[in-house]
C-alpha cells in the first residue's frame, strides 16, 4: 500500500505526516504513522495506550521535527488497519518494531510509552539495547501479579471493573467489551470528559476540554476501534499475563514520569516500576492525572529523554 498523507483538523503541521502500512516477518500488515524530520536516521517510536492507536502522537510531530528526530509511531496489532495477532505478548512488539525500522532505514532510535504503551517501550529497552537508547515511560502500566504491586486499588471505577472482568478470560471479557467498547466507536470528542467518568480528575477534565486532548483522544480511539475491538481485548489480556521480560534487566536510561492524581494508571504502578528498574530516573508530577501530565508536560519529557543522548 502507498502511503498517505494524513490531514488532522486544526493542527497545523509543518512536517510531512504519513500512514502506511508495513508487511511484517510473518506477514502481518502494520498501521504506521511516520512524521517528523525525514532526513533524519534517528526515531522517536512512540506507543499508544490502551484503547488507542497510532494517531494519539500527530501533536508530537512538529517536536520531533524541531529536535530532527524521525517520529515513528505504530498502531498494535488488532488496532485501526494492523492485522491482528492472536495470543501476543508485550515483548512481541520487539520483532514488529525491528521490522518497520528496518523497512524505513533507521538504527538508533528513543522511546516513549504512555498508559498501555508503557510496557510495550520498556520491551524495547530490556530486548533491543544495542539499538534502543533510552526510554520514558508516561503513567505507564505495571505487571499484574507482582506480590509487591496491587495493581488494581487505587483505579477508578470503571478501570477497576474492567480488570476483575480480563482475569476471567477472553470469553468474560469480550462479552463485556461488547456492551462497553463498541459505543467509544462513535464517541464525539465534546462527549469524551463525561464518558471518561471516574477515570478522569479535574485536572484531566480541563486538559481534555480546555488544552485539545479530547479532540486527539477521541479521534484516535474512535480509529483504533472502529474495525474490530480485538487489540483492545488483546492488549486487556497480555497486561494480566508475563510480560517476557523483566524490568530488574533493563541497562539503558529510563525515565518513569507519573502523576499522582492519575485515576487510570495508579501512583503505585510508577513506585513500582522505579523500584525494580535499574537506576530508573523518577519525575513524580504532584497535581497532574493521566492526560494532563501529557499536555502540559510534553516539552520537559523530550528535554529529559534526548538528555540521555
Amino acid at each position: 500500500m502507498k502511503p498517505q498523507l494524513v490531514k488532522y483538523d486544526n493542527l497545523l503541521l509543518r512536517t510531512v505526516t504519513m500512514q502506511t502500512l508495513i508487511e511484517t516477518r510473518d506477514g502481518r500488515k502494520l498501521d504506521v504513522l511516520i512524521s517528523g524530520d525525514e532526513k533524519s536516521k534517528f526515531a522517536l517510536v512512540c506507543h499508544h495506550g490502551t484503547p488507542s492507536d497510532a494517531t494519539i502522537w500527530v501533536d508530537w510531530a512538529e517536536d520531533a521535527l524541531m529536535h530532527n528526530l524521525r517520529l515513528v509511531s505504530i498502531s498494535r496489532p488488532g488496532y485501526a488497519t494492523s492485522d491482528r495477532k492472536t495470543g501476543r505478548v508485550v515483548s512481541d512488539v520487539v520483532e514488529d518494531v525491528i521490522d518497520v525500522l528496518d523497512e524505513i532505514g533507521i538504527d538508533k532510535f528513543v522511546t516513549i510509552g504512555w498508559s498501555g504503551g508503557g510496557p510495550h517501550a520498556l520491551a524495547c529497552a530490556a530486548l533491543m539495547p544495542s539499538r534502543c537508547i533510552a526510554a520514558s515511560i508516561l503513567a505507564g502500566v505495571g505487571p499484574h501479579g507482582e506480590p509487591d504491586l496491587d495493581s488494581i486499588s487505587d483505579m477508578g471505577p470503571e478501570n477497576i471493573e474492567h480488570k476483575k472482568i480480563t482475569l476471567q478470560g477472553e470469553a468474560a471479557l469480550r462479552e463485556w467489551a461488547e456492551v462497553n467498547a463498541t459505543p467509544w466507536i462513535t464517541i464525539a470528542d465534546k462527549d469524551l470528559a463525561e464518558a471518561l467518568g471516574g477515570l478522569v480528575p479535574e485536572i484531566d477534565v480541563i486538559a481534555l476540554n480546555e488544552q485539545g486532548q479530547a479532540k486527539i483522544w477521541a479521534s484516535s480511539i474512535r480509529r483504533a476501534l472502529e474495525n474490530s475491538i480485538d487489540g483492545y481485548i488483546d492488549d486487556s489480556l497480555l497486561f494480566c499475563e508475563d510480560w517476557g521480560f523483566r524490568p530488574e534487566n533493563i541497562k539503558i536510561p529510563v525515565t518513569i514520569w507519573q502523576g499522582d492524581l492519575d485515576l487510570m494508571v495508579p501512583f503505585k504502578h510508577a513506585e513500582w516500576l522505579i523500584k525494580h528498574i535499574p537506576n530508573a530516573r523518577a519525575k513524580l508530577e504532584y497535581g497532574h492525572g493521566h492526560i494532563s501530565l501529557i499536555s502540559e508536560k510534553k516539552n520537559e519529557i523530550i528535554d529529559d529523554l534526548l538528555s540521555y543522548l
